[in-house]
């Protein structure tokens, strides 16, 4: 996998060093509805390519159109994350599947059930063998993909141009401005959406409610000072990712630029960087120019990662 100007090198696991075999066989399993407990949905259906491998609505339906419970965010570097879900449950990549997999409005079936349909396939059980020297099992078909999704690297915006390969006429003025106003101190944007990735990875509350229907990372860490604390998002790819938050409750990035300039609404658990910023509607028109800079059209034409 090539890495970008300016990414660091990639953690992979030992067992799951990447190869064309493995690469083939995850991408064919992260497009094949047999994966739900009715053949109707894949991860492809919430995760689709042309959206940085987000979806397009607040909440994405899983089997029998039963509703979701969280925005479906994009996979585009999701092989640099340290933790997987909004709330952080999931260590791995490589266990991550195994989420949408049981949930009762996601896939809503089990890897057992799965491995026993799969099994049936000769195709499949030959690319098993050619990957990982076994036979189709829950072994083989987390690992594969997870190596798929970690080669579905973004890293050429216009701001990588600009920013990591010396392209000075890659942003326009406007761009300019609303990327010293991101790093500034003043918005502190960069506090949470850092380093190449546009996210520090830990978890913040940015004042969006008062009170919260999810309770967030406490579910996992039975904290009350993680109480609707969700994983800070990368924000590569932003403009194609809308609706926003946790929940996708925000349809717009005019919307989201509007909900931080406030400082949002008091919360125990607020991130003490997220306060009113007072911005002119230029400095707030130029932040969402700069956000959309970040769009790395390459990636999300790229073929070899789409259903084709």
């Amino acid at each position: 996998m090539a890495i970008p100007k300016g990414f660091t090198q990639m953690s992979i696991p030992a067992d799951n060093a990447f190869s064309m075999s493995r690469w083939q066989l995850g991408k064919r399993l992260f497009y094949d509805k047999t994966l739900s407990v009715n053949n109707t949905i894949s991860c492809g259906s919430c995760h689709k390519a042309s959206l940085a491998f987000s979806d397009s609505v607040a909440l994405s339906n899983g089997v029998n159109e039963a509703a979701g419970t969280s925005n479906a965010p994009t996979l585009a570097n999701v092989g640099y994350q340290t933790s997987y879900t909004r709330a952080g449950g999931v260590p791995t990549l490589e266990m991550q599947v195994l989420v949408p997999i049981q949930e009762h409005n996601e896939f809503n079936t089990s890897i057992l059930d799965i491995v026993q349909k799969l099994s049936a396939d000769t195709t499949y059980q030959s690319m098993a063998q050619e990957a990982y020297s076994r036979s189709i099992d829950p072994y083989v078909i987390t690992r594969a993909l997870a190596c798929f999704e970690r080669s579905l690297i973004s890293g050429n915006s216009r701001f990588d141009q600009y920013y990591y390969q010396g392209k000075s006429n890659a942003l326009s003025a406007e761009e300019l401005q609303g990327m010293q106003l991101f790093f500034s101190e003043r918005t502190n944007c960069s506090g949470c959406h850092s380093d190449f990735n546009f996210t520090n990875y830990r978890f913040e509350n940015n004042g969006l409610y008062q009170q919260y229907s999810d309770s967030g990372r406490m579910r996992f860490t039975h904290l009350e000072s993680d109480r609707a604390r969700f994983k800070v998002p990368t924000l590569r790819n932003i403009a194609f990712t809308a609706p926003y938050m946790h929940d996708g409750s925000i349809s717009s990035l005019e919307a989201v630029i509007e909900h931080y300039n406030s400082g949002g609404v008091a919360h125990p658990n607020k991130s003490a960087l997220i306060r009113p910023l007072q911005l002119s509607p230029q400095e707030k028109a130029s932040l969402v120019a700069f956000l959309k800079s970040l769009s790395d059209y390459t990636f999300i034409r790229n073929k070899k990662f789409k259903n084709e």
